[in-house]
């Protein structure tokens, strides 16, 4: 099945090409897109996509984050959970500015955290915005040096989990202690693996991160042992029972991506797309539904995209001579 999700993502990454090859100035932005179509329900439409981009740029001031590059994720990222994605960009901007008023720094990962809280909160008179930053506040207590900005998308999904935040605070860092101990290294991007895994309720601790070692070794013995950048991917397919056995297809898809001209020098990219794209299809099964996964596997997905759109709007952000202003 994961043919069919290539295909598709393929063929909206050279409709999105010839519109966006000169608005963006690093391509994976445009397979990020594509990816955000590909794993959704909502068929892609370049015209409808490109009216929301322009919506965006139009609404916000001459210095905002948005009339630059961020606004075409932003557009995407509405136009597939929503059907009126012109009002809710005002929502958007409104929960933006609720989060500037609590101490969030102003940029695209805070426009990202907020289309998160919009999507795991129906009714915007519920939002609970200190909880987030208590969430944050904690990240940055347990890993000052790694946490920033960018972790705000992932604070806010974290936030919609149950429970005490000490809580999911600790099973973050039991993740994160015991993975280390499994081999895995310290850094960025086992944070992120131990807060995707925290985003799993009710799956056991120990559980999962046998599930992890399983699919790290199924890569390595597949030849190819994942960089720490992979780390995110290795816990995305732990969160399947049998993921391990997931690999071969994972890694046959991104060989696919990695023999075609428009993806071949974004290796590392590929092998993303293609997990997320397999597990996308996967979360369709039953037994998924059943068991309650499927929102938990949908969840880590939009942390996997809404994390990688974070990190390119801050570094496009980072590259801009202009600064950050307000609507």
């Amino acid at each position: 099945m994961i043919e069919k999700k290539l295909e598709l993502y393929r063929d909206i990454y050279s409709e999105l090409k010839p519109a966006l090859s000169w608005k963006v100035s690093d391509k994976r932005m445009i397979m990020l897109i594509a990816s955000i179509y590909a794993i959704s329900d909502k068929p892609f439409n370049l015209n409808r996509f490109m009216k929301i981009s322009d919506y965006i740029k139009g609404s916000v001031g001459f210095f905002n984050t948005l009339k630059s590059e961020p606004r075409f994720s932003i557009a995407a990222m509405l136009d597939v959970r929503y059907h009126d994605s012109e009002e809710k960009f005002q929502e958007l901007l409104s929960v933006y500015e609720q989060l500037v008023e609590n101490q969030f720094s102003r940029g695209g990962p805070t426009y990202i955290a907020a289309g998160v809280l919009m999507n795991q909160c129906q009714d915007m008179d519920q939002l609970n915005i200190p909880r987030m930053m208590e969430v944050y506040k904690g990240m940055r207590r347990h890993h000052f040096f790694l946490t920033s900005s960018t972790d705000y998308p992932l604070a806010a999904l974290l936030s919609g989990r149950k429970g005490e935040v000490e809580d999911i605070l600790e099973r973050v860092e039991y993740f994160y202690r015991e993975l280390n101990k499994n081999g895995f290294y310290k850094g960025n991007d086992l944070q992120f693996l131990s807060h995707i895994l925290a985003i799993d309720e009710h799956g056991d601790a120990d559980r999962l991160i046998e599930q992890c070692i399983a699919v790290y070794d199924a890569f390595t013995m597949a030849g190819r042992r994942p960089k720490t950048i992979h780390y995110p991917t290795v816990g995305l397919l732990a969160l399947l029972e049998d993921g391990s056995k997931e690999v071969g297809a994972v890694m046959r898809g991104a060989e696919s991506l990695n023999t075609q001209s428009h993806f071949r020098w974004h290796k590392d990219m590929n092998l993303l797309m293609a997990a997320n794209l397999l597990v996308s299809e996967r979360i369709d099964n039953a037994s998924l539904l059943e068991t309650g996964m499927y929102t938990t596997i949908d969840t880590i997905i939009q942390a996997q995209q809404a994390s990688t759109i974070a990190v390119m709007a801050s570094a496009a952000a980072a590259s801009s001579s202009s600064s950050d202003g307000g609507n």
